[in-house]
């Protein structure tokens, strides 16, 4: 893994990993971690738990997910989805149930980020 970290996280990452609830985890691969974690507290409302130019631990809605810069996967199997070799990935969709998407959207517009689709109400009820 290459890392431009200089000195100890604040936990050794096998007791991070131990620590994690059994469920499901969510790795996000970023080009910057520190934009991308003022984004998940800004206009989320994310908790940043842990953060350096490696990696940030986030929890949100009462789970917790981990955002990983690109640099630390050039010696990993899935070197080819990180944007430094020109891709981004294969696509995911991750919903984020309990915050207002109206105030999600203005936010995400303010920070300069690309939204997909705008807030609507779907045919099930809800507005998403």
């Amino acid at each position: 893994m290459v890392k431009k970290r200089i000195g100890d996280p604040w936990m050794p990452a096998p007791r991070f990993g131990r620590s994690l609830p059994r469920g499901i985890g969510v790795n996000l691969l970023v080009p910057d971690v520190a934009e991308m974690a003022d984004f998940c507290h800004d206009v989320l409302g994310a908790e940043i738990v842990y953060a350096d130019e490696d990696f940030a631990a986030v929890t949100l809605a009462g789970s917790t997910f981990m955002l990983h810069a690109d640099h630390t996967y050039r010696d990993h199997e899935m070197i080819g989805v990180i944007a430094e070799n020109g891709a981004r990935g294969a696509g995911v969709e991750i919903r984020v149930y309990g915050i207002d998407p109206d105030a999600a959207e203005a936010g995400a517009r303010r920070s300069g980020a690309v939204v997909l689709s705008g807030a609507i109400d779907k045919p099930h009820g809800l507005r998403e």
